[in-house]
């Protein structure tokens, strides 16, 4: 197992992050990571972590500001994500982008996003609005994106779209009750008719949150296979600058 390091980073008077790197020397390719809407928890820490031993410098802004929810309230989370504000992460996501910019382990044409849940929007958005910074995005489950009505009042992103630049990989499951086969559907015919690169991938049996072990909604083969592709997705797009 490689040797890492991780930490609390302050990033701004009322703005911290976990972040996580090799301990190698570097330089090393980067990924911002968007929460979902528990905070960030331990399995946020660790999906920090596994990057890094994966030879990524992991940064996770701390968008809840040190709230943290159990995966059982719901309620309280759910209340949490409906206040944020999309540009005010947006400027939170830049501070954590310059942070990365200032470190000399980080490659600094090597960055990109990766989100779940909320953060699967968060980074589809930060794809577009941070689009000369990030070279790859990743999203599992992203919720928000494009739905006809959206359950928490977000506003729909398929207008980015034209701006993107970094490859997309869009990660699903076929049982997610809170993003319909519909919705997928919007989705791609907006990046392609942006002539935008994406894979659009749907996990069959796998529900909502299914890639983290502390849910009971996960799914350890879709789990597996959507870190393995979103590995796949960071080394051809960060690591080889296709």
């Amino acid at each position: 197992m490689s040797e890492i390091h991780s930490q609390w980073l302050n990033l701004h008077a009322d703005l911290r992050a976990w972040y996580a790197r090799p301990a190698a020397a570097g330089p090393h390719p980067a990924v911002i990571v968007f929460i979902e809407a528990f905070g960030v928890n331990l399995h946020f820490q660790e999906v920090a972590e596994r990057l890094a031993r994966a030879g990524y410098c992991a940064i996770v802004p701390d968008i809840y500001h040190g709230k943290i929810y159990e995966y059982t309230d719901f309620q309280a989370a759910i209340a949490h994500l409906k206040s944020l504000d999309d540009q005010q992460v947006m400027v939170e996501a830049a501070l954590a982008l310059d942070a990365l910019g200032e470190r000399a382990e980080v490659r600094k044409d090597a960055i990109g996003a990766l989100g779940f849940c909320m953060g699967g929007r968060y980074a589809f958005m930060a794809n577009a609005i941070h689009a000369r910074r990030l070279s790859a995005t990743a999203a599992f489950y992203g919720g928000g994106i494009a739905p006809e009505k959206d359950a928490v009042g977000r506003e729909p992103l398929l207008h980015l779209a034209p701006q993107m630049q970094a490859p997309l990989l869009l990660l699903y499951g076929a049982k997610d009750n809170s993003i319909q086969p519909d919705e997928h559907g919007r989705i791609a015919s907006a990046l392609s008719a942006a002539d935008k690169r994406y894979t659009l991938t749907v996990f069959p049996a796998a529900g909502h949150g299914f890639f983290s072990d502390r849910r009971d909604s996960y799914h350890e083969l879709a789990a597996k296979e959507g870190w393995r592709l979103t590995l796949d997705h960071l080394a051809q797009y960060l690591d080889g600058q296709a």
